[in-house]
């Protein structure tokens, strides 16, 4: 899709509670399907909004956001003291391979999706590790979120994500958004 980023003059609405009605704290952590000694990495994570949700249910998780000026906002709101901030492209990050228990991204796979990226991903995992993404869909009506043509639907994130070497467990297609959850 090509590569670009959320604008952090607009990171304040990243905090808005409206985000759950394309995926509830509840529905991610279920998916992530984590234990409390868990090591998790949120991808593309913004401000915290999400990280902060999974943060209590694991021992750490790394916030990994491209724009240090996200951690920015993320510090001022505060961030958990088992959350630890990580300025990195998603196709280079600095973690050891197989490292990660799961890793999530909400609404950002349409910015970092490549298939260094997502190798990089394949090589932080453990295996059995979950790979949990909720994003924009392509098949939707761009009523939110980014341009339609900048989305991936449900299919091409499939065969990304497969290409990638996950095994796909479960996905479903939404208004504007689709799911997807994959096995490493």
């Amino acid at each position: 899709m090509g590569f670009h980023t959320f604008d952090p003059e607009k990171a304040d609405k990243l905090e808005d509670v409206e985000r759950y009605r394309y995926i509830s704290r509840e529905e991610l952590v279920g998916h992530l399907d984590i234990a409390t000694g868990d090591t998790v990495a949120d991808l593309g994570s913004g401000t915290g909004f999400y990280s902060d949700d999974v943060s209590p249910f694991v021992e750490n998780l790394y916030a990994v956001d491209v724009q240090n000026t996200m951690h920015d906002h993320y510090r001022e709101k505060g961030v958990p003291e088992n959350v630890s901030l990580v300025t990195a492209d998603i196709s280079d990050v600095p973690f050891s391979d197989g490292e990660l228990d799961a890793v999530f991204s909400t609404m950002t796979f349409h910015e970092f999706a490549s298939d260094d990226a997502l190798a990089e991903i394949a090589r932080i995992l453990r295996p059995g590790g979950r790979f949990v993404v909720a994003d924009w869909t392509a098949s939707g009506r761009g009523e939110s979120g980014p341009p339609v043509e900048e989305r991936y639907d449900e299919d091409k994130a499939h065969e990304l994500v497969t290409s990638a070497g996950f095994d796909v467990e479960y996905e479903a297609e939404r208004p504007e958004t689709f799911i997807l959850v994959a096995i490493r």
